[in-house]
């Protein structure tokens, strides 16, 4: 059976951590989850030792260190570790831990990394501020015209890899650390050949916890997709 990973970074999160890898691990296909937790002062990282097993792995790391470094790290752990689809995941049930297996599905259906789309049939966003969907629909729009990538939801976070996409990456060459990172890998998975497919999910906004979301992330994202439409591959 194919080895599936679902990397979920986390700072804060002692209100959700629990439920979500339960949820994953309770699904069929043998999904094992790796949480990489940013120093969180709330306890997160003990509540995931406290469950870990062969199906629950933790990386601690000494504090907010970005959530590109997060995945870059998780990415390196899977390729070492041997597992053929790895997953990105937010931790807060705002994506359905149901639709992992609708990702996988994609990927081993012939994808090469599948994308969990908030865009590419309608807006499927539930709770929400009308304002935070207008910047998140106009941010893909913005980089589908500055790079040409025919994706509809190209900041996504929810995300299938083919083992051998991260492997013809170089990670250390991953510039963007935050919401930026998830542009990036996607443009250079597509300038590079890749098959993407994008899978239609209903996004649902965190009941529990406290959002990590900035300016500064945005900022980052809008330069470095000028910065990539130049950068050879």
């Amino acid at each position: 059976m194919d080895k599936k990973l679902v990397i979920i970074p986390t700072y804060n999160e002692k209100e959700n951590i629990s439920d979500i890898i339960g949820k994953v691990i309770s699904l069929p296909g043998d999904f094992h989850v790796l949480v990489i937790d940013d120093g969180s002062p709330d306890g997160t990282a003990q509540i995931v030792k406290g469950l870990a097993s062969e199906r629950v792995h933790l990386i601690e790391r000494p504090g907010k260190l970005g959530l590109g470094t997060a995945y870059l790290t998780g990415f390196r752990w899977a390729l070492e570790n041997g597992y053929d689809y790895i997953f990105e995941m937010d931790a807060d049930f705002s994506h359905n831990p149901e639709d992992l297996i609708r990702l996988w599905g994609a990927c081993s259906g012939g994808a090469d990394l599948a994308v969990g789309s908030r865009y590419s049939n309608g807006v499927s966003v539930v709770d929400w501020p009308m304002s935070r969907i207008i910047m998140s629909w106009f941010a893909s729009a913005y980089v589908r015209t500055i790079l040409g990538m025919k994706v509809y939801d190209t900041t996504a976070g929810f995300v299938c890899y083919s083992r051998k996409v991260l492997e013809s990456i170089n990670l250390d060459d991953v510039r963007m650390k935050g919401y930026g990172f998830q542009i990036e890998m996607k443009y250079t998975a597509w300038k590079k050949g890749f098959k993407l497919q994008e899978v239609p999910i209903i996004f649902t906004n965190r009941q529990k916890g406290t959002s990590k979301m900035s300016g500064g992330i945005f900022g980052e994202a809008f330069w470095g997709v000028m910065a990539l439409r130049f950068r050879k591959f």
